[in-house]
């Protein structure tokens, strides 16, 4: 019966990216009609679902923190080329394009998933343990990243209103990238033990076998199949967006909720695998997820528009408004109290979460 219900489960994580791939291919670009959004929303619902397992099995041949760094970068690098991909559409919106998701990304995982996970992992099992060390040096570089790149362009004044200079731009743009590779190299080769899960009295666990190691050859297809599956819910996400905008357009809502749906949609996989790692009792995997897609997020988007808006016409706006910044501001004082005692309590969780919830308050009534 075990057997039967694995078989199962291989065959619809295998056709499920492939349906998606077709889907997206057919419907790229074209209005879509009520029936159409209803598949294709039922078909990225099962892409996250793919995508999860898929980068399990991935992380369970490769181990950590190498897996939760694969599906980081995996889904951020989707997500850049879907930004610069609406940019060069053009528009009065693209200005702002890529400090409304790169901002909406940080808020979604240093506040939902960490809380989320937090609440999970303390409830379970009376308190969430994590390693100090590796998750205050992924919250740093976080945090510097979110200066630099998205307060820093409201306060200079070398060009006209948030924006970076040329000069600025290669400057913050450079920067992202060695502080990104900086802490990969120091994440996986250099203080690989800081990013491990622990026990309890604080001993690195340093392998998980709680089944059998896949071979090559399955983590190979696993892999492959976990970037169809994440081109399908970025994609999908791009084609059900046009009905998500008059959605919120019929409700009233501001336009800025639509950039907080499309970007929780394509964090969804990420979501889900740290809330599994934080109920078996692996919360600094679960950080890893929500601090790495942060980072990956700043460091990938913003060199990545820069050398974009070489050719794209129209302004680059990064700087954000005085509210944003205090709720960034906010989330790195609280998230800095979180990570220092090296364990939390569901109260951290509940914070978090609270201030996740603020910022979807304020981008529903600015």
């Amino acid at each position: 019966m075990i057997t039967r219900l694995r078989a199962l489960l291989a065959a619809w994580t295998t056709a499920v990216p492939v349906l998606a791939v077709v889907l997206l291919i057919l419907t790229w670009g074209r209005p879509l009609p009520a029936a159409v959004v209803v598949l294709v929303t039922l078909v990225l619902a099962g892409s996250v679902l793919a995508a999860v397992h898929h980068a399990e099995v991935v992380a369970h041949r490769v181990g950590e923190p190498f897996g939760s760094l694969v599906l980081a970068i995996a889904v951020t690098i989707i997500e850049v080329a879907l930004i610069v991909t609406l940019m060069v559409d053009g528009g009065d919106k693209s200005a702002t394009l890529a400090r409304d998701t790169v901002f909406a990304a940080v808020m979604i995982t240093c506040n939902g998933v960490v809380g989320l996970s937090l609440l999970v992992g303390s409830l379970r099992h009376g308190t969430a343990v994590f390693n100090a060390e590796g998750t205050g040096a992924a919250l740093a570089t976080v945090a510097t990243l979110a200066t630099l790149s998205l307060v820093l362009p409201t306060f200079t004044t070398s060009q006209p209103g948030p924006q970076f200079s040329g000069v600025q731009l290669t400057f913050a743009a450079l920067s992202s990238l060695i502080l990104y590779g900086l802490f990969v190299a120091t994440q996986t080769v250099r203080h690989r033990d800081y990013f491990l899960p622990i026990t309890r009295q604080g001993e690195v666990i340093t392998s998980d076998d709680h089944a059998g190691r896949p071979s090559a050859r399955t983590a190979g297809i696993s892999l492959g199949l976990l970037g169809l599956a994440l081109v399908g819910v970025v994609g999908l996400a791009k084609g059900v967006s046009p009905t998500i905008e008059s959605g919120v357009a019929a409700a009233g809502l501001h336009h800025a909720v639509v950039g907080v749906i499309i970007a929780l949609l394509v964090l969804l996989p990420e979501t889900i695998a740290a809330l599994r790692s934080a109920r078996r009792d692996r919360v600094q995997t679960s950080l890893n997820l929500a601090l790495g897609s942060a980072m990956a997020s700043i460091g990938l988007t913003i060199p990545a528009v820069a050398l974009a808006s070489v050719w794209l016409p129209g302004p680059l706006v990064l700087g954000l408004g005085s509210t944003h910044m205090l709720l960034l501001l906010l989330t790195v004082v609280v998230a800095s109290l979180t990570v220092v005692p090296g364990r939390a309590t569901p109260l951290q969780g509940g914070v978090h979460l609270v201030i996740f919830a603020a910022y979807l308050e304020l981008a529903i009534n600015p």
